[in-house]
């Protein structure tokens, strides 16, 4: 099982194979050398898979993304896939060695295209692990024309392939498989490979109507998680219980450019609408932020622990996050950066659960503005509607390891 990114992106995956461990499987997890710790302390086989993550994520340049993308479109994204481009080869030298012998592949959305190569090589099933609609389809952006979404989605998946057909080639020629001819996802789906969606289909109203065509091969699972406790688990609920339901701003494992500044106008905004708040950041040192009464301030906690208790919630926008916030049936205001974050901001104004903007935009007074429309009652009656709607993390991962044991045996009846 290969994953590489954040720890949003590899948890799923190590929720998948501590599942499929306990059913008695041989497991092997291939992540980024700063998560082998994490995933081996749920238990499993673990090898270093890629570059350190520093050396892979350019933070300035994953705050800015969507700024980047909107001046110059081509550049920004040739930008965002160099890394991908640069470790390709190494990559695949990792799974190439882990994958002999193995009667599966698995991978998450970073390096999919190399792991389909090794799993084409060893002629065993391939299933991708994808945390968000990454496929060309018309549901992601539903303030434009579908035609135009899907279309958009189809050319960006074309430049991928254009750009990084070279090691593409180069990887394949090695393996002795014939040279591509078109990109990766087309070749996925030839090969009737299995690209599960962990996130619940009414998070993207129609797409399962436009996904029909693929025939099952792209099953809503719900989203994956282990939901673990935190030291800070115990503490945080023992303060949310003293006093009023808190506002929760958590951050997520991308470090925040300024810690204090963000505290500040937290506190400011709250201290206007007479609301506490419970401040989570994940990858950020916050030791030097100020303190205020009516604001604390911890490190990670559990998400779905702590969310529950809280009249709101203000994140990132990561998948996993955004899934925690809808569970706990509490509005959410996204606050994004990059990635699929933006996405999800989209989603929840569509579901009217919530409502989003570019953390780079936000201001006090937006704050206050974006705080004060969220906490209207019927955000809170929506929300609470859609929670009951939401696929449970057990479900979510048994679901996701019966479809794996169904691939390999549907591989050894062929």
């Amino acid at each position: 099982m290969a994953c590489y990114g954040s720890r949003g992106d590899v948890e799923p995956s190590v929720a998948v194979g501590r599942e499929l461990l306990r059913r008695g499987h041989d497991v092997c997890m291939a992540v980024p050398p700063d998560l082998v710790g994490f995933a081996e302390a749920a238990g499993l086989a673990t090898v270093a898979y890629g570059p350190e993550l520093q050396a892979f994520l350019h933070e300035d340049f994953v705050r800015n993304l969507w700024t980047q993308l909107f001046r110059n479109p081509i550049r920004s994204l040739r930008e965002l896939w160099e890394p991908i481009a640069r470790y390709w080869g190494e990559t695949s030298a990792t799974l190439t060695s882990l994958a002999d012998g193995a009667d599966l592949l698995s991978t998450g959305l970073n390096f999919e295209q190399a792991a389909a190569n090794v799993a084409e090589y060893y002629d065993i099933p391939l299933i991708a692990l994808h945390h968000f609609p990454m496929r060309a389809n018309g549901q992601l952006v539903p303030i434009l024309p579908s035609p135009l979404v899907r279309s958009a989605g189809t050319l960006t998946e074309w430049l991928f392939w254009r750009s990084t057909h070279k090691v593409e080639d180069t990887q394949r020629r090695e393996l002795g498989l014939p040279k591509a001819t078109g990109p990766s996802p087309r070749r996925i789906a030839e090969r009737k490979s299995l690209e599960i969606q962990a996130y619940d289909e009414f998070c993207f109203p129609g797409l399962a109507a436009e996904w029909a065509k693929w025939d099952g091969r792209r099953p809503f699972i719900g989203t994956l998680t282990m939901e673990l406790t935190t030291d800070a688990d115990d503490e945080v609920a023992s303060w949310s219980a003293a006093g009023t339901p808190p506002i929760c701003f958590a951050t997520g494992s991308i470090p925040v450019e300024s810690p204090a500044d963000t505290v500040e106008m937290i506190s400011a905004a709250c201290a206007q609408l007479g609301e506490r708040a419970l401040v989570c950041f994940g990858g950020t040192d916050f030791s030097h932020v100020p303190h205020f009464d009516h604001v604390k301030v911890v490190g990670p906690v559990n998400y779905a622990a702590t969310f529950p208790a809280c009249r709101a919630v203000v994140h990132h926008g990561g998948s996993g996050t955004t899934a925690a916030s809808l569970r706990a049936g509490i509005p959410t205001l996204i606050l994004w950066s990059s990635a699929d974050q933006p996405y999800w901001g989209n989603q929840l104004k569509r579901l009217k659960v919530g409502t989003a903007r570019r953390f780079s935009t936000t201001t006090h007074e937006s704050l206050v503005a974006d705080l004060r429309r969220i906490l209207a009652p019927q955000y809170a009656i929506r929300a609470r509607e859609l929670a009951t709607r939401m696929t449970t993390p057990a479900k979510s991962v048994a679901k996701a390891a019966d479809l794996f044991e169904d691939a390999v045996r549907r591989k050894r009846v062929e």
